[in-house]
């Protein structure tokens, strides 16, 4: 959406001076600025809430002294309600040059114009140049694109950041409590507090209370299929998901992508990956994600999102996936890359304050909230390292807490050199979180180290303890291990527990279940390396039997 013009609004009620105020007007200033007129005061004030109430930019008002009804200076002093950095220039004839400097004071007036103003590159001109160029100077211009008004402690409001950080939509948080704009704007468009959030889009729709389905719709993102059949569907949109969609769908593959929240799973939510094969200087996993998404829907791929899939069953040799809003997909082969989700903590207050000031994953959305303040973070791998260097470019203290005595176990050697190079990480060991304090968001945690408890104030807590397969919707289909991970390949043959599932007389494909044509690939496979290349390699590898499947 372009951004639009600054506005000039010239007003008089004499017609034959106002054409001749926006002749010249259009004639010097079109090129940058639109020319609105307008031929009275109770009209120009109604013009001026009506840009106010579409946020508008209003650079200068230029108004006639002797108007029927609103005189120039009132007109100019009422405006300021609306446009309080607008410059303002009444127009007089030499009989009203008195009351034209009592309003530089009283109405706060910039400058005051004699009529005639003949010839206008002399007495015309170059003083509007002089405001102009002053407004540019202190004008911030309207952010035109989404903007989120919400509550900073509310779960939903963190949820719609998380979603559009995923897609990498670009937005503007407005806290409704601390934000006088964000009032005006709930204000302006007819909602109240109970219906925060509130997204605005670019093209100044508002939604308030909106489910992420709903900004899908508003983003343009695609939450239904295209197909009556597809080749293959993928069910997750981690690395190991976009790995596939971008394999199946550049070998002629007709693909469909479905993703649940955000494109790039658990690795979606990393500030900084530092081990990717051909990233030297690293990058987060929101902007590897934005990539393969970008990728596969170039090389043709459906993607479908939020959506989820609750039920895969067989029908005829053909695979019927059944979406949580009823519809059905049917597929000839499906690539399973449904990864893992975090473990949670289990003590008390972590349910009442969760997506308020507690926050399972990254969450990098929160990291500017934590401004100068003391944040936690529980547990010892690499996504709890990385969001560690992350949020301690922000927070004034950022403290790891972990049962063991060190990181050397569970976290790779440059993220602990990293943590131990930052003054502001400070590593607890032998110490657990007993109890998370606050009324409507995190105020305290209580911290046992080493045997004692200590309640210390906290502004965010984060949880990296582990995780566990996504797969509860699908293991009455396929089989899966006692921890819930899909059984592939050799697993299923060579355990005498699990020979009987396999029916077919060849041996199952590497990637491939218990049910021929079913395929798991990433995180959520059982034997799967916890690792993004790894995983983009098994999704990868995924089509290769998915065409193999395909040529019985």
């Amino acid at each position: 959406m372009a951004i639009a013009k600054p506005i000039i609004l010239a007003v008089d009620d004499d017609p034959q001076v106002l054409a001749a105020i926006a002749r010249d007007l259009r004639q010097e200033f079109s090129q940058e600025y639109r020319i609105l007129r307008v031929n009275s005061g109770p009209e120009a004030l109604e013009t001026i809430k009506e840009l106010h109430a579409k946020e508008e930019p209003l650079a200068l008002i230029l108004a006639d002294q002797r108007m029927p009804q609103l005189e120039g200076v009132e007109l100019l002093t009422a405006s300021r309600e609306f446009f309080p950095d607008a410059k303002r220039v009444l127009l007089t004839a030499y009989a009203d040059t008195e009351a034209a400097v009592r309003a530089i004071n009283s109405a706060r007036l910039d400058h005051y114009l004699m009529k005639p103003w003949d010839p206008p590159e002399q007495l015309l001109y170059p003083t509007l140049h002089d405001l102009l160029a002053a407004w540019q100077v202190t004008n911030k211009p309207r952010f035109d694109g989404v903007r989120l008004i919400g509550f900073q402690w509310s779960p939903l409001s963190h949820e719609l950041k998380d979603f559009l950080s995923g897609y990498m939509v670009g937005y503007q948080w407005l806290d409704y409590e601390t934000n006088p704009e964000a009032q005006a704007l709930v204000k302006a468009r007819g909602f109240e507090p109970t219906d925060l959030p509130v997204i605005i889009c670019a093209d100044g729709k508002a939604v308030a209370n909106p489910s992420k389905a709903d900004l899908a719709n508003s983003l343009g993102i695609a939450n239904q299929p295209l197909q009556d059949m597809y080749d293959v569907v993928v069910v997750g949109a981690g690395p190991s998901g976009l790995a596939a969609a971008v394999y199946g769908a550049s070998e002629g593959l007709r693909t469909l992508i479905i993703e649940r929240q955000t494109p790039g799973g658990q690795a979606g939510t990393s500030s900084r990956i530092e081990n990717y094969l051909g990233f030297p200087t690293g990058l987060s996993g929101a902007e590897l994600a934005h990539r393969a998404w970008t990728q596969a829907v170039r090389l043709g791929a459906e993607f479908l999102a939020p959506q989820e899939v609750n039920d895969l069953c067989i029908q005829d040799g053909y695979k019927v996936l059944t979406l949580s809003d009823g519809r059905e997909v049917k597929t000839k082969a499906v690539v399973l890359t449904t990864g893992v989700s975090y473990r949670t903590l289990d003590v008390p207050g972590m349910d009442r304050l969760s997506g308020a000031g507690v926050y399972y994953g990254a969450a990098r959305t929160e990291a500017r909230s934590c401004d100068e303040q003391d944040v936690y973070i529980v547990g010892g791998g690499n996504s709890a390292g990385q969001a560690a260097m992350y949020l301690a470019t922000y927070a004034r203290n950022v403290y790891i807490v972990i049962r063991g005595a060190n990181l050397a176990a569970s976290m790779s050697a440059y993220l602990i050199e990293q943590i131990r190079n930052t003054p502001n990480i400070v590593l607890m060991p032998f110490s657990q979180i007993k109890e998370v304090c606050g009324q409507d968001h995190l105020e305290a945690v209580m911290v046992d180290i080493n045997g004692t408890v200590e309640k210390r104030p906290a502004r965010a807590l984060f949880v990296f303890i582990g995780a566990k397969p996504s797969t509860e919707w699908v293991c009455d289909q396929v089989l899966c291990d006692g921890k819930g991970y899909v059984l592939t390949g050799r697993d299923l043959v060579a355990d005498p527990r699990y020979a009987q599932s396999w029916k077919k007389t060849r041996e199952p494909y590497l990637l491939e279940t218990c049910v021929p044509g079913i395929f798991s690939a990433g995180d959520s496979r059982a034997g799967a390396m916890a690792r993004v290349a790894s995983a983009v390699g098994e999704g990868s590898m995924a089509i290769k039997f998915v065409h193999q499947y395909l040529d019985e």
